[in-house]
């Protein structure tokens, strides 16, 4: 039986003790969220390397012991055989000994191996064009030099190393001048005129990718003429499609997803430019697997979000890794099942933690974009491609700060388009782009789409 106090003073200093406790509590959760943001950024686990205020320094790994294993074969590096060698030079050393003077006796050669490379420059050519009249016609005819654009004073393979070596291996611009000993106005317009020549590829590109089964897309910042901006992302694991726009809006999207309705499914992170576009849409559980996460780091002395985080992390990330295992298909399904039921069950209990609703909420609310990766094993539950393919990106970014001119945006959209999509059909890039703008030299007619074989495999 409760005794009742009827004390009003008694009472009143209760509701104080009270009040005083939730204030406690509220006040420590926020300088317990203030803290992590001034270690992590805004955005928490997801924020941005580039954007985080303090950078933990990277811990040395221990080194692995050299040489093989006890009772195992060493692989060591071998020596070049003749038949392999590009280049075989013989080396004499001196007639007399250095100790004593006498003659020294011709005991046979020794091998040895060297990788080497010749300093990557331009190089000057003077070509002698041979000009043939005829009599009947009165016409002069002019040999035409080989490897060369029409009125262009750069040959094809310098145009060709040189945007590899910029777009495909994030070499800066004034590096490239140094190695090839070309001013940077003259690179700068030879990017510019592959960008025209290639431009139409990029829109037979983009109906190509309209058309995938699976699509990825990402963004990530980028500044244009030193205002921000971003780089858009539309890749498959046969092709990647790069954007420089100066919005964020969903009119990017709109434009490469077009109005009519769309096979295939999109996975994309839940930002709401994505939304409206005309496909399926599977949200990235990476995202939402920090997200949890991050409940454990923000209230670690309380049972609630601590259970549900060790309840519903593994479970994501079991989904994640789920269609890489060595499985067959029917056990696969048997497996898909089983998690998305534990996941749903899981996000339907009632909860009384509000970060714990509020994750709860996605899922709940977002039900049709969350599961179909267990309905098709060609369909990941992350955005990993797309994050791995914006990388270099990132890159190009935090070394040149941006484009300097939206032209200059324009012409990385289009050779990065080019060359990325040729890295991912297995193409020898720079050999690709050579044979390109040499067919150019001879056509200028001929489409670029059909030389650079970017035709769906």
């Amino acid at each position: 039986m409760s005794i009742i106090n009827p004390c009003p003073f008694c009472h009143e200093k209760q509701e104080e003790i009270n009040r005083l406790k939730d204030e406690l509590i509220c006040l420590k959760d926020r300088l317990r969220h203030r803290e992590r943001t001034e270690k992590e950024g805004f955005f928490g686990s997801s924020t941005p390397s580039s954007q985080k205020p303090v950078k933990v320094n990277t811990q040395e790994k221990p080194k692995k012991p050299r040489g093989a294993k006890d009772g195992h074969k060493g692989f060591g590096r071998k020596a070049l055989r003749f038949s392999d060698a590009d280049h075989v030079e013989r080396v004499e050393t001196r007639e007399l000994c250095p100790e004593c003077g006498n003659p020294l006796e011709v005991k046979g050669d020794e091998h040895r191996s060297v990788l080497d490379s010749h300093p990557v420059k331009a190089e000057k050519i003077l070509y002698l064009l041979e000009k043939k009249w005829c009599r009947r016609c009165g016409k002069t005819f002019r040999a035409e030099p080989p490897g060369v654009l029409p009125k262009n004073l750069y040959g094809n393979q310098l145009m060709a190393n040189a945007a590899v070596m910029h777009y495909l291996h994030g070499i800066p611009v004034g590096r490239v001048c140094e190695q090839l000993g070309i001013g940077d106005g003259a690179l700068l317009n030879i990017f510019h005129r592959m960008a025209k020549l290639f431009s139409g590829i990029v829109p037979k590109l983009i109906e190509e990718y309209r058309q995938s089964p699976v699509k990825h897309a990402d963004e990530t910042s980028w500044r244009t003429n030193g205002k921000n901006g971003y780089a858009w992302l539309f890749a498959t694991p046969k092709m990647s499609i790069f954007l420089f726009k100066k919005t964020r809006s969903a009119s990017v999207p709109r434009e490469v997803f077009g109005k009519e309705r769309l096979p295939g499914i999109l996975v994309v992170d839940r930002y709401t430019g994505y939304n409206k576009m005309p496909c399926t849409i599977q949200y990235c559980y990476s995202h939402l697997l920090r997200e949890v996460e991050d409940i454990a780091k923000e209230f670690p002395d309380q049972a609630e979000a601590l259970a549900f985080v060790s309840s519903v992390a593994p479970l994501l990330a079991l989904a994640m890794g789920l269609r890489h295992q060595p499985i067959s298909d029917d056990q696969f399904s048997q497996q898909t099942i089983k998690v998305k039921t534990e996941i749903k069950a899981l996000m339907e209990s009632p909860a009384r933690h509000m970060a714990i609703r509020r994750v709860q909420d996605i899922f709940t609310e977002n039900e049709g974009r969350l599961y179909h990766w267990a309905e098709k094993r060609t369909v990941p539950a992350e955005n990993n491609l797309a994050e791995r393919d914006l990388r270099p990106t990132v890159i190009a970014r935090k070394v040149s700060f941006g484009s300097q001119s939206d032209g200059g945006a324009y012409s990385r959209g289009v050779l990065m388009t080019v060359m990325h999509t040729l890295k991912k059909r297995g193409v020898d890039v720079a050999a690709c782009l050579k044979y390109t703008l040499d067919q150019l030299a001879k056509d200028i007619s001929i489409n670029p789409f059909d030389l650079l074989s970017l035709h769906p495999p």
